[in-house]
C-alpha cells in the first residue's frame, strides 16, 4: 500500500491531506468550546445549526464550484481555497456573536465544498494505475480514521498549554501548510474539449452521475452509509452518557471501536479489491453494517448493553461503513472522462451529503422520541432499503463493453471508426448522453 508514496506528487498531496485533516480536527474541538462560551447550555443547538449550515453548503456549493473548476488552473484553485479556509479559521477566535459563527462556518464549508471534490478528482490523474489508486483510497480512509482518533487527543494535550482560541490558529496553520504542499508540485488540470454554458457545467456532474447505473447504485449505498454513520456520530454520546451512565472518556472508547473497524477494512481492502469486483465488496459492506445495526437493536432488548458490546457493534458497523466508502472513488474515476471528473466528484460530494442532511436530524429525533432500540431498528431498516436499492440499480459487470449504435452520427465520424454498431465500456458524455440498452 505504501509504495504509492514513492510518487512525489501524490506524496505531497497526501501530506497536504494529513495536515489539513489535523487542522480540521483541532477546529472541531475548539468550535464546541467556543459555542459553549457564547451560548452556555444552548451550545448543542448552536453546534447543531452549524452542522446543518455545513451540510447545506456542501449540497448547494459543490456543483457550482465544479462548474467554475474546469475554467481555472486546478492547482491555483486548490491553493486559493486552502488560503481562504485558513483566513476564516484565524477569524474565529475574534467572534463575539453567534451569528458571526454561522457566517464564518458557511464560508469555511463553502470553500471545503469547492476544495474537496477537486482534490479527490486530481488523485486518479496523478495515479492512473487502478491498483495504485486503490491503495491511495485506502490511505485516505486511514488518514480520516486516524484524524478522528488522534485529533481529540492532540487538542486535549494542547489545551493543557494554551486556550482553545489558539487551536483555531493551529487550524489556520494546517490549511497554510496544505496550500504550500499543493503549490510545491505540478498538478494535471484536464480541460474539456468543448466549452459549456454555466447551467450545463453546474448540472453536468449530477447528470452524468444519475445516468450511470453503477453510480445510481453508489447513491443508494451513500444512503446506507449515512443511515449507519448518523447513529454512531449523533447518538453515541447519549448512549454512553445517559443509557450506560459512563464518563466522557467512555464516549471516546466507543467511537474508537468504530474507527478501528473502519481502519481494519481500509487495510485489507486493496488486496480484496484486486480479486473481487467492487459491487460484491460494497454490497457485502452494506449488509454487514446493516446486520450489525439490527443485531445491536435486538441485543439491546435481550441483555443489558455494555461499553464492550457497544464498541464491538460499532466496530462492525465501522468495518461495513469503510467497505462501502473506500472503493467509491474507483467507481467515480471509471465513470467519467478526466475533464469531467471534478464535476462527477462534486456530484458525489453533493448527493452523499444530501443523504447526511436527511439522517443527521432523523437519527437525533428517533433517539429522542423512541430511545436507542427504536433508533437503531429504524436506521437498520433504512439501511436494508438502501442496500436492496443498490443491488437492483447496479447491474453486475456494469463496466463491461456494451454493444450499441449511433444512428445520429455520420458513418465517417471518428468515434465510429468506419463501423456501424460497435461495443465498448460506456462513459456518459456528449456521444453517450444515456446508458444504452444491450440489444
Amino acid at each position: 500500500m505504501l509504495q504509492v508514496l514513492k510518487n512525489r506528487v501524490y506524496r505531497h498531496l497526501y501530506a497536504a491531506q494529513l495536515v489539513a485533516l489535523t487542522g480540521t480536527g483541532l477546529a472541531t474541538v475548539a468550535l464546541s468550546l467556543l459555542a459553549y462560551d457564547l451560548a452556555g447550555d444552548a451550545a448543542g443547538m448552536v453546534l447543531g445549526t452549524a452542522l446543518t449550515i455545513k451540510m447545506t453548503a456542501y449540497v448547494v456549493v459543490a456543483p457550482i464550484a465544479a462548474a467554475f473548476a474546469e475554467r481555472v488552473n486546478r492547482r491555483r484553485m486548490l491553493v486559493t481555497l486552502d488560503l481562504l479556509r485558513a483566513g476564516v479559521a484565524v477569524c474565529l477566535p475574534f467572534v463575539t456573536e453567534i451569528w458571526q459563527v454561522y457566517v464564518l462556518i458557511f464560508v469555511l464549508q463553502s470553500a471545503s465544498a469547492g476544495f474537496t471534490p477537486a482534490f479527490q478528482a486530481t488523485i486518479p490523474d496523478v495515479l492512473p494505475d487502478e491498483q495504485d489508486y486503490t491503495n491511495a483510497l485506502s490511505l485516505s480512509r486511514l488518514a480520516m480514521d486516524l484524524e478522528s482518533l488522534l485529533s481529540p487527543a492532540l487538542a486535549a494535550a494542547l489545551l493543557l498549554l494554551v486556550s482553545y482560541d489558539s487551536l483555531f490558529w493551529g487550524t489556520g496553520l494546517g490549511f497554510v501548510a496544505s496550500a504550500l504542499l499543493v503549490v510545491s508540485v505540478a498538478l494535471p488540470s484536464p480541460k474539456p474539449a468543448k466549452r459549456h454554458g454555466i447551467y450545463d457545467r453546474t448540472t453536468r456532474g449530477i447528470r452524468i452521475y444519475l445516468n450511470t447505473p453503477r453510480l445510481r447504485g453508489l447513491l443508494a449505498l451513500n444512503w446506507v452509509s449515512a443511515a449507519l454513520g448518523s447513529m454512531v456520530f449523533v447518538n453515541t454520546v447519549v448512549l454512553v452518557r445517559s443509557d450506560l451512565g459512563l464518563a466522557e472518556s467512555a464516549v471516546a472508547l466507543a467511537l474508537a471501536g468504530f474507527g478501528l473497524g473502519s481502519m481494519l477494512a481500509a487495510l485489507i481492502l486493496p488486496r480484496v479489491l484486486h480479486q473481487v469486483e467492487d459491487r460484491s465488496v460494497m454490497l457485502a459492506g452494506a449488509v454487514l453494517g446493516m446486520g450489525a445495526m439490527g443485531a445491536a437493536a435486538l441485543m439491546s432488548q435481550l441483555v443489558p448493553m455494555t461499553l464492550a458490546l457497544l464498541s464491538l457493534f460499532w466496530a462492525m458497523i465501522g468495518f461495513g461503513y469503510s467497505t462501502i466508502l473506500t472503493p467509491s472513488g474507483r467507481l467515480l474515476a471509471r465513470s467519467a472522462h478526466a475533464a469531467d471528473r471534478p464535476a462527477v466528484y462534486a456530484a458525489q460530494f453533493t448527493l452523499s451529503h444530501a443523504c447526511w442532511l436527511i439522517f443527521y436530524p432523523l437519527a437525533g429525533w428517533l433517539m429522542t422520541v423512541g430511545g436507542a432500540t427504536f433508533a437503531m431498528g429504524v436506521l437498520a431498516i433504512a439501511s436494508l432499503a438502501g442496500a436492496t436499492a443498490a443491488w437492483a440499480l447496479w447491474p453486475r459487470h456494469s463496466g463491461q463493453p456494451v454493444a450499441h449504435s449511433h444512428p445520429d452520427l455520420p458513418p465517417d465520424h471518428p468515434h465510429l471508426a468506419g463501423a456501424g454498431p460497435h461495443s465498448h465500456a460506456i462513459i456518459i458524455d456528449e456521444l453517450h448522453p444515456r446508458y444504452p440498452q444491450e440489444p
